[in-house]
């Protein structure tokens, strides 16, 4: 592929994960009703359940792309997915539509694992910085879209159309990969599937501290986007009683994301991802802070919660692809299973971070203020262990300070 075509499929990939999360936001009360789920917090669960499949799956695909190459996992994974939406369409009990919901997360979790991979098969460093954020800052169009698609289809149909959509676009990815993908992988870079080629991987992945590490913050980082998207609907229509804007004011929170990956797009080769990153913590930190001052002082408002909320994502925004980037940097000779591991620590660790803050609502925005605030106290602390207490340097992945720098 040209690396036009190329970005966009990566986005593609990517998208696949992102309508499996945010489609059917605006069909959780629709789902909760026909299936009886009588506590408005466990349909958080139909989200939190792909999520444990996404990030279980990972530890699984990315041995295989070391050893079979990216495109046939892929291939049979898209195919799984579609097959996943279908019976979760036809699911007739909560419990069945979260079987569905986690073998849906099973099937996704190849598309992060192998966009990290095939990207990282071409490119390295801030290029690989570079090019990963503008893949996601067109994949951020997705939510900004999805839950105004989603409310698209329940006005044609049930809330079942939404998992026959979903269908339907893996469908079209897979397509797009079997007839324009190459194999990004030579033969000759492929690793054994055996115990001591995965020794190997996971002990070096797991005790480099800038792979582990930055896997780790990146967890906290995303388990913010999982608190948010998770509790969404409810602060949207229930706190703030705004449901018919909703889909319009999910998009704006969305679209404060896709903002923050196109001007580190833009910024990142020049910058450099420690700066930017660290800077978006210590911003996220100063945020959370004025917003649990505004909840306290009773000026919380639809308003002011949106306004804390964009600024909040836009900081998130700027963590994600550089810290993926940081991660990767030591470990791209095993990328496949490197992005497994650090996909797998990522995901469960978002999940559980998501989770924690998402189940605490109650019926105020102050859950997530607090949350918010210990995420950015969390990751700055990783990051400060990280780097050996020397922020905002540029630091090759053995932990030393460039020549050009000193």
């Amino acid at each position: 592929m040209k690396p036009g075509e190329f970005v966009a499929f990566v986005a593609a990939l990517m998208a696949v994960n992102a309508l499996g999360v945010d489609l059917m936001l605006p069909a959780l009360a629709d789902i909760g009703h026909q299936l009886g789920i009588a506590t408005a917090n466990h349909r958080q669960w139909i989200i939190t359940a792909y999520m444990l499949g996404f990030g279980a799956g990972q530890l699984v695909y990315g041995p295989l792309a070391d050893r079979y190459g990216r495109k046939p996992i892929l291939l049979l994974t898209l195919a799984g997915f579609v097959a996943a939406s279908i019976f979760a369409a036809g699911s007739q009990t909560f419990a069945a539509l979260l079987g569905a919901r986690v073998l849906q997360g099973l099937m996704s979790a190849s598309t992060r694992v192998l966009a990290v991979a095939i990207v990282r098969d071409r490119y390295s460093g801030r290029q690989m910085a570079r090019t990963l954020s503008v893949a996601q800052m067109i994949f951020f169009l997705v939510p900004i879209m999805a839950p105004s698609l989603g409310q698209v289809l329940l006005a044609i149909g049930p809330w079942r159309f939404i998992f026959y959509a979903l269908a339907g676009f893996a469908a079209l990815v897979l397509a797009w990969s079997a007839s324009r993908l190459g194999e990004t992988l030579p033969v000759d870079r492929r690793t054994p599937l055996s115990l001591g080629a995965l020794r190997h991987a996971y002990t070096l992945t797991l005790t480099n501290r800038f792979s582990a590490g930055y896997a780790v913050a990146a967890s906290m980082t995303f388990g913010g986007i999982i608190a948010f998207v998770s509790s969404a609907q409810q602060i949207f229509v229930d706190q703030f009683h705004a449901g018919e804007r909703f889909t319009i004011l999910f998009a704006v929170c969305a679209f404060s994301m896709g903002c923050a990956s196109f001007a580190n797009s833009r910024l990142v080769e020049r910058l450099g991802t420690r700066l930017i990153s660290q800077a978006a913590v210590l911003a996220l930190i100063g945020l959370s802070v004025l917003h649990i001052g505004v909840i306290a002082t009773g000026l919380e408002s639809l308003w002011t919660y949106m306004l804390f909320q964009a600024l909040s994502m836009t900081c998130i925004g700027l963590c994600g692809s550089n810290f993926g980037a940081m991660a990767m940097e030591p470990v791209g000779h095993i990328a496949g299973t490197a992005s497994s591991i650090q996909g797998f620590i990522t995901s469960v660790g978002a999940v559980i971070v998501g989770s924690l803050i998402g189940q605490s609502y109650n019926g105020t925005t102050y859950p997530l203020a607090i949350g918010y605030l210990a995420i950015g106290l969390g990751v700055l602390a990783v990051v400060y262990a990280v780097e050996g207490g020397k922020l905002f340097r540029a630091r090759n992945a053995g932990g030393e300070t460039p020549a050009s720098q000193t």
